[in-house]
């Protein structure tokens, strides 16, 4: 039976024993999600050997995941407000938990795509409500500690996860890699059905946008299918381009005139808004074609072990856990314009650094810098992206803002998975080839350089500084990017 929901203004102190078991609870289940973003795609070449599996299978291996996870995480933010954030929460888990296990026994690539999209539906459902429950949850003075504290814990992970996937991969196999999160989900569920109380959010109102849903979805499903497809040059990969097109046509059409959108077209109104959304599909485009692309050449061309593929990513998770947060605080004084800038031009210098690494690639000489670079990159642009984002709108609105502006991460990590091989010139048997593999890696690290170079750019013609406190208080939001200054008015009275 579903608990009440807390009162207003009340909350469960963090330093309570309850407090720790919401805690558990969320850090647990974003923990899920987090490892199976890490380990996955140290696993991509023992799948390929194991399934007898092509360039293609791979791709679909991570796509298919995150294109149902960008599809529907707007719509379970929606349902977590309307139904209760704990059962939406514990439905994801579920959910993730049963795509995984599919995931681990699937005999075939065919059933192993189709389950990871399973998987993806249950992120959907689970990710919106890891940090909304803490929200709901904890009291308002302890929410900056619990916030902080379900980071840290998060970080923790994501940097067990390389060492994991890969010792898994190298030790028990591959399948271990998904069947991991059965037991996390088991200890997750029955915690959040004892422990955390049911919330939701009681004006939340209006019909959910189905339509939308489906039109987005449908969409990015099919131009994903052209781009991963096209080598083939079938008609089939033709048709599928046009209507992928068309339907994404008719998904703005019907978000500008419902009454309830997914995507409500206004909040593009801020210009700043607009502006960080597309410099993160700049940049989040380049890291998912990066990381999905590196852990392959560091196995198929430099001879790496999945675990020593998966190690060597350390560097870049362990410099965003010590340095984020002073990155953010930097932000604060000194405005987004620069980090926004510096930090994507540092990730290009990190991919032309993994231009140097080959076969026998010494990872103290040729890995290991490109890894710190890309690292430093990323810390000086992730933590001001997403402020800035959060800023950007009315308060009011944060929560969907951040939604929009993680989709637009995933979109971007999805096309980039699928187009990636097709501009660097991959056949489907590629991955087997070292000599084959190495030479389309290099021209895949200079379209991501040319991303990278792209998004700085983009920043740097959109986004200025001061903060918008600085600047008059007719901007609003406006401030932050470059426009004409508005003309002095004189106030009557």
């Amino acid at each position: 039976m579903t608990a009440p929901a807390e009162p207003s203004g009340a909350g469960v102190p963090i330093a309570s024993a309850r407090g720790r078991w919401i805690l558990l609870t969320t850090v647990l289940g974003s923990t899920m999600a987090m490892l199976d973003g890490t380990v996955v795609n140290v696993a991509l070449p023992r799948i390929g050997e194991d399934l007898d599996a092509d360039l293609a299978v791979l791709q679909w291996t991570v796509n298919a995941y995150l294109l149902t996870l960008a599809g529907l995480i707007l719509v379970g933010g929606s349902l977590s407000d309307r139904f209760g954030r704990r059962r939406i929460f514990v439905l994801g888990v579920v959910w993730f938990a049963i795509g995984s296990l599919l995931c681990g026994i699937a005999p075939n690539a065919g059933v192993l795509i189709a389950a990871r999209a399973l998987q993806g539906i249950g992120g959907a459902l689970l990710a919106p409500g890891s940090l909304a429950l803490i929200q709901a949850s904890i009291r308002a003075e302890d929410r900056g500690r619990a916030i902080g504290l379900w980071s840290g814990l998060g970080g923790v992970g994501a940097a067990v996860g390389p060492f994991l996937g890969g010792w898994l991969v190298d030790g028990p196999g591959w399948r271990w890699v998904f069947l991991l999160n059965v037991p996390l989900a088991a200890v997750c569920v029955p915690v959040a059905l004892r422990h955390v109380p049911e919330s939701r959010d009681p004006q939340a109102h209006g019909r959910f946008d189905v339509a939308g849903a489906a039109l987005g979805a449908s969409a990015l499903g099919l131009v994903t299918y052209a781009l991963i497809e096209a080598r083939s040059g079938a008609a089939a990969v033709i048709v599928a381009a046009v209507l992928g097109v068309v339907l994404g046509i008719a998904f703005v059409y019907v978000e500008r005139r419902r009454p309830d959108p997914m995507v409500p077209p206004d909040i593009f109104a801020s210009r700043l808004f607009t502006a960080v959304n597309l410099v993160t599909l700049c940049v989040y485009g380049a890291i998912g074609g990066f990381f999905f692309l590196t852990v392959l050449q560091l196995q198929v061309v430099s001879g790496y072990s999945a675990l020593a593929a998966g190690a060597a990513m350390l560097p870049t998770t362990l410099l965003m856990l010590l340095l984020s947060a002073r990155s953010g605080e930097l932000g604060e004084r000194i405005g987004p314009r620069v980090p926004l800038t510096v930090g994507p031009l540092l990730c290009a210098g990190g991919t032309l650094l993994m231009l140097r690494v080959g076969p026998a690639a010494s990872y103290v000489r040729d890995v290991l810098p490109a890894m710190v670079v890309m690292g430093m990159g990323l810390v000086a642009l992730v933590a001001p992206l997403t402020s800035t984002v959060l800023a950007s709108v009315d308060p009011g609105r944060a929560g969907l803002a951040s939604g929009i502006n993680n989709a637009a991460a995933r979109v971007a990590g999805l096309l980039a998975v699928a187009a990636l091989p097709l501009l660097s010139g991959m056949g489907p048997e590629s991955y087997r080839s070292a000599t084959q593999f190495d030479a389309a890696f290099g021209r895949a690290m200079l379209w991501c350089t040319g991303a990278f170079v792209a998004g700085a750019a983009l920043a740097w013609a959109t986004v200025r500084s001061p903060a918008p406190e600085a600047c008059h208080p007719r901007c609003h939001t406006y401030c932050a990017v470059s426009a004409p200054p508005l003309e002095p008015r004189e106030e009557s009275g």
